[in-house]
């Protein structure tokens, strides 16, 4: 018994760790005060995660290089509450600034940015899975802006922000799988609440894309080919194809710095 006892505790810290850097940690201080002090873990988990979330991590990341990004911020606002809990909200401090500089300035103009992962709070190196390169705390994925019945929404088609594409299918799309890339659409699977009324709202988009690049210098985005052409933004050579060993990029616009 408590050989499965401590399979399962292995468990549990592998996936937290997977999913949130630190959660598995946090489950061991955990066990350990729920031993010392007699209380149950269901109870002194949650309290021990939620001061590490709102106030210890917060406080330590700066002295490791990352800055947490805004929860409740009107003008730079997560897609939804888990990448914050999950530890997920996390860049550099240069990154910071600039998509501080970036969102007041489209605020103005009535266009509120909203992330989805960003880095952890710490150890460059450390991956964010499922990503490919989130672990240096320069990257970060923003949604893109809609229209909802011809007008302007903060609104997103799906509730991870990933997988609701903007077209079911495009050309990179086909030709990265028939290169054998099976993955490249997977993140569809994270969508099935798609609310198809939500259109994307090109002008808006693009709007948002040039002041991303405006703010953040030597900077780097990865969308989809042909979004890059339909939001006439061919000029831009820091827009780029980011491969077909990635995901879709017609869901998500990818900013990183270097």
């Amino acid at each position: 018994m408590n050989f499965l006892r401590l399979i399962g505790h292995l468990l549990i810290i592998i996936c937290l760790t997977i999913l949130t850097q630190l959660g598995g940690l946090i489950w061991l201080t955990s066990v350990f005060i729920s031993k010392r002090w007699q209380k149950k873990k269901r109870f002194v988990f949650p309290i021990v995660y939620f001061v590490c979330n709102l106030l210890i991590v917060p406080w330590i990341a700066p002295y490791f290089g990352r800055t947490q990004l805004p929860v409740f911020k009107s003008d730079l606002k997560p897609q939804n509450i888990i990448y914050p809990l999950c530890f997920r909200n996390y860049v550099d401090i240069k990154l910071h600034n600039s998509l501080q500089q970036s969102t007041t300035d489209l605020a103005h103009l009535g266009i509120r940015t909203t992330y989805l992962d960003a880095n952890f709070p710490f150890i460059d190196g450390f991956p964010l899975l499922p990503h490919l390169s989130h672990n240096d705390g320069k990257k970060i994925d923003l949604a893109f802006m809609y229209r909802d019945s011809n007008n302007k929404t903060d609104k997103k088609p799906s509730y991870f922000g990933y997988g609701a594409y903007v077209k079911d299918s495009n050309p990179t799309s086909k030709y990265c799988k028939e290169k054998g890339y099976w993955q490249y659409d997977i993140t569809k699977y994270l969508s099935p609440d798609k609310n198809n009324t939500l259109l994307l709202d090109k002008e808006n988009t693009k709007t948002l894309i040039q002041g991303l690049l405006y703010r953040a210098k030597n900077s780097k985005i990865f969308i989809e080919p042909y979004l890059k052409n339909e939001l006439k933004l061919s000029k831009y050579n820091n827009i780029r194809f980011h491969g077909c060993q990635a995901v879709r990029h017609d869901d998500h616009i990818h900013l990183e710095i270097k």
